[in-house]
């Protein structure tokens, strides 16, 4: 059972609290925007399980969601809750039967933990686990504490340990990483595809770059903002980039996917009948594979247009339309982002193209695999195969104690001072 929050406790307590139990800080989420720092108490780590100091947390969408709203999308927190997912630390203690570790040992957390029994665990899909508990997820009651604490006790099956070239933060975004191994694990390219990445945040351009590791020749990535699709282009995430214009009323400090109605995504310049939601997206979808047009010496008149693979990274109705329009007949649309629970999509596009539809949700198998790509090649080790991932953080905050600052931060797209706002890390 995740401990639950507790007010400050006074020095006077502390002798009563059982043997081998410790205090520590915690940030924990009470309500919209109510964010406290608060004292728990740790318990040595049981069978199978290793105690962690953590060292980074980068600060997700779904964190920010909760953070503003106290839910995320259809999950709605009942409770105190920590929040916190993508995180790197150390291990301080080893719980008995705990074999291959040892204190010291610097570790990144993968905070799914499935039931292990389950027929769909038995055949490696343990994230549609039904017994699944994620950290700082409300799906699960009692919640599973998020890791913006000091300590957490966590299975050691779900710790995997870093070599010495990867830095804490590359490790906490390891699990954004998995998100993109999922998806083009799911879409299964062949060698030479074209790809459309709609959504340039952490995971949009964590997908983009796997779809090119894995041999797509075209990856065009779609924002409104333009900072981050710039950031794309320079960083070699995609090798084409598309900017949505803004409503020329929106505030610089709204995040890429949201609106003063609450809804701004790289489609959202739509009349509001459906029929010209379709027809903007159906022109938008034109526009964005106008920039990756191969050359007249090698473009077929014959060939339909269209991208062999479109990632969806948004979890928008209206770029969700836009994929659809966007992927050529035969092609495949891969749900990324969660966003709205219910949307209206044209599926006869789909169906008389016969383009697959394939939704992800989170990751599974992919730790080790991440790992092995942010290991240097080649001779001497000098290239990395992914783009730099210390690269992709670009505010760091110290301390719990920092973390309201963090998340408002992070739910922008350009700081106080114009810089492009992509990775927002809390730190030990």
């Amino acid at each position: 059972m995740a401990p639950s929050a507790t007010t400050e406790v006074a020095p006077m307590q502390l002798p009563v609290h059982r043997k081998g139990s410790q205090m520590i800080s915690a940030s924990v989420l009470h309500g919209p925007r109510d964010l406290r720092l608060e004292t728990r108490n740790i318990e040595r780590p049981s069978d199978g399980e290793l105690q962690i100091a953590i060292k980074s947390t980068g600060i997700c969408g779904s964190d920010v969601s909760y953070y503003k709203k106290f839910a995320n999308g259809d999950l709605c927190a009942c409770e105190p809750l920590s929040l916190g997912h993508e995180s790197s630390g150390t291990v301080v203690a080893v719980g008995p039967k705990v074999a291959g570790f040892k204190i010291g040992d610097r570790v990144a957390l993968e905070v799914g933990v499935p039931c292990g029994q389950c027929s769909i665990c038995r055949r490696g899909k343990y994230n549609l686990c039904k017994k699944m508990r994620f950290r700082s997820s409300a799906k699960s009651v009692p919640h599973f504490q998020g890791t913006l604490q000091e300590r957490i006790n966590h299975p050691a099956a779900w710790c995997h340990k870093l070599p010495d070239h990867v830095s804490f933060e590359a490790a906490a975004l390891l699990e954004p990483l998995s998100v993109g191994i999922h998806a083009v694990n799911r879409a299964n390219p062949p060698p030479g595809s074209t790809a459309l990445v709609m959504g340039a945040g952490t995971v949009g351009l964590l997908t983009a770059a796997m779809a090119l590791q894995s041999g797509c020749t075209s990856v065009t990535i779609a924002d409104v903002d333009a900072g981050r699709v710039d950031y794309a282009i320079k960083h070699g995430f995609a090798t084409h980039g598309f900017v949505v214009t803004r409503p020329l009323h929106l505030s610089t400090s709204s995040t890429s996917i949201s609106s003063d109605s609450g809804s701004m995504t790289p489609c959202s310049i739509i009349s509001n009948s459906y029929q010209g939601q379709l027809e903007h997206a159906r022109r938008l979808a034109a526009d964005i594979l106008s920039v990756s047009r191969p050359p007249a010496a090698l473009h077929n008149e014959d060939e339909d247009e269209g991208v062999d693979v479109a990632f969806e990274c948004t979890g928008k109705e209206a770029c969700m339309q836009t994929c659809l329009y966007a992927t050529r007949p035969g092609g495949k649309v891969i749900m990324v982002g969660m966003g709205t629970p219910i949307q209206t999509v044209p599926l006869s596009v789909a169906h008389l193209r016969e383009i697959d539809i394939l939704g992800i949700f989170r990751y599974a198998n992919t730790y080790a695999t991440g790992l092995r790509l942010l290991s240097p090649q080649g001779h001497g080790g000098l290239r990395s195969i992914l783009p730099s991932l210390d690269n992709m953080v670009t505010h760091r905050f110290k301390g719990l104690d920092a973390a309201k600052d963090a998340f408002e931060l992070a739910g922008r797209t350009v700081d106080d001072d114009g810089n492009l706002v992509l990775k927002v890390i809390i730190e030990a």
